[in-house]
């Protein structure tokens, strides 16, 4: 009984560190233009305005068995944001808005992550935007992962979230078509 009881815990131990082995850590490709953060917001509800914003880092785990076990890390320069207009682009980095001066950098933080079919995912996280924080929810997608063809590894994502400017006291009035901004994110890290 005994053999077989040490026999048990010690399979438990290797399928347990088989499980651990298939975790890695990764970082957002930002140099090879593989990462993208845009957003789009109604004007005035006659019509999109897209935006990106250009600087930003970020690091993930990621276990395609064990999904929950992910973590995802992101901080953005929001003064690169970047509308394809230089007046909106100056509007958009004052106190009105993104309050760059004051706060220069913005960060996403996940707290907990769920699948149900290890493709979709629910990221709850830390989203802090001019100088707030508060929680969100990430719908996203596991697109995949693999070898590249210069000997790396990567693992890429997609997802999206909407929030409310004023919930980041972000109080100018654009009118009710444009109280609230969707965060589109697409990305590929590159296993460290």
């Amino acid at each position: 009984m005994k053999k077989l009881l040490t026999g048990a815990a010690l399979s438990s131990l290797l399928a347990l560190s088989a499980t651990a082995s298939q975790a890695a850590d990764y970082v957002i490709d930002r140099e090879g233009q593989h990462a993208f953060i845009n957003f789009k917001i109604s004007h005035l509800g006659f019509s999109w305005m897209y935006g990106s914003f250009n600087d930003f880092s970020g690091k993930f785990s990621w276990d395609a068995n064990a999904p929950e076990a992910s973590q995802i890390e992101v901080d953005l320069k929001t003064a690169s944001v970047d509308t394809n207009h230089a007046e909106r682009d100056k509007h958009l980095r004052s106190s009105d808005l993104l309050n760059v001066d004051e706060n220069p950098t913005a960060r996403f933080v996940s707290k907990k992550v769920s699948s149900t079919d290890g493709k979709t995912l629910d990221i709850t996280g830390d989203l802090t935007l001019n100088g707030v924080t508060r929680e969100v929810n990430v719908d996203a997608e596991f697109i995949g992962e693999g070898e590249d063809p210069w000997g790396a590894y990567r693992a890429g994502f997609a997802g999206t979230t909407r929030i409310k400017l004023k919930d980041y006291n972000i109080m100018m009035n654009l009118g009710p078509a444009s109280e609230e901004v969707e965060l589109i994110i697409s990305f590929e890290g590159i296993r460290q």
